[in-house]
């Protein structure tokens, strides 16, 4: 009876690959990898572990990885990932494979084509297979490379690790610590999660935000609307339009909506760095906080305010924000 029913999974293993082929751009093009790994999961591995154990399986399957980032790092902001975008296009990659291993430890593999803009994929996949474990995930691949044919040639036979050139310097010039005017005269756009715009796809295959049903990002709106609407209140005088669902930036300039508030999340010497100040806190490098700063949308500015105000509390770090703004 266990041979039987191992027979069995095996069999609906098979059919379950089988049942979504790899699409084309993966066998006859350049790829690059990009790995989120939540540092709860057990057995613990950082993302290039991750990498040194799913490049043998990636290149038997028939892809050619030619380069590996950390996912949080390269969609650090907005400005950091259209940098990313360029070197990829100079690379000529045609695929973007993403890897995503959650808190439990299971490891979802995704596979889309490369957008050549900065939004980098786009809201919809090819291919998509997640399994329990990096071992399983390695197994698959190389049994679906058994029986497809790809045009790769002379592929690395390990992971390499790249930085396209000026991912920090050329965005920090957009960066200005002052603060922007007429915030009085146009509404300030205030994304909530869930609702970013095409740049913020690549965020959602986050290890802690893949995977999360419509009703959980609803709810978890509502309530994060909630926090956001008793702080605004409190330290913001002028017009606030909340955005619940992505919107290009000329619908949003059509409404009157061109100041957009920006959140971004990661290491604060990362986020410093990336903005063109100084770190001078040792404890910085590895301190996750929340920064915000306003997007102003006609002259693609980033108004960063005139006091770091950086926080590890979301609610702190806007509060001190929205207060700095009263700076003249």
């Amino acid at each position: 009876m266990k041979y039987i029913s191992a027979m069995l999974l095996l069999f609906f293993i098979s059919m379950a690959t089988r049942s979504q082929s790899l699409p084309d751009y993966f066998l006859d093009g350049k790829a690059v990898v990009m790995i989120s790994a939540a540092p709860q999961a057990r057995p613990s591995m950082d993302w290039k572990a991750i990498a040194e154990e799913i490049h043998p399986a990636l290149v038997a399957a028939g892809g050619d990885p030619v380069a590996y980032y950390e996912l949080e790092d390269v969609a650090l902001s907005e400005e950091i990932q259209a940098t990313y975008a360029q070197s990829f296009i100079k690379r000529q990659v045609k695929c973007i494979i993403i890897l995503t291993r959650k808190t439990n430890a299971e490891i979802a593999l995704t596979i889309t084509p490369f957008t050549n803009n900065k939004a980098i994929i786009s809201n919809s996949s090819d291919f998509s297979l997640q399994v329990a474990e990096i071992p399983s995930m390695s197994q698959r691949l190389e049994e679906v490379g058994k029986i497809i044919r790809s045009k790769n040639m002379l592929v690395v036979d390990v992971p390499e690790y790249l930085t396209p050139e000026g991912s920090s310097s050329s965005s920090q010039s957009r960066f200005l610590a002052r603060n922007p005017l007429n915030l009085d005269v146009f509404k300030l756009g205030v994304p909530l999660s869930g609702s970013v715009g095409e740049s913020g796809f690549l965020t959602m295959y986050r290890y802690d935000l893949l995977g999360k049903t419509a009703e959980t990002i609803a709810s978890e709106q509502m309530a994060e609307k909630r926090g956001m609407e008793s702080i605004l209140n409190a330290n913001y005088p002028f017009q606030v339009a909340y955005l619940t669902e992505a919107r290009t930036e000329a619908e949003l300039i059509r409404d009157r909506i061109q100041f957009i508030l920006m959140r971004v999340e990661g290491r604060e010497a990362d986020l410093m760095e990336s903005m063109g100040l100084e770190v001078t806190d040792p404890a910085a490098s590895t301190r996750i906080v929340v920064k915000y700063y306003i997007k102003f949308l006609v002259r693609n500015e980033l108004y960063i305010g005139p006091v770091w105000d950086a926080d590890p509390n979301w609610q702190k770090s806007l509060s001190q924000f929205l207060e700095n703004l009263k700076i003249q």
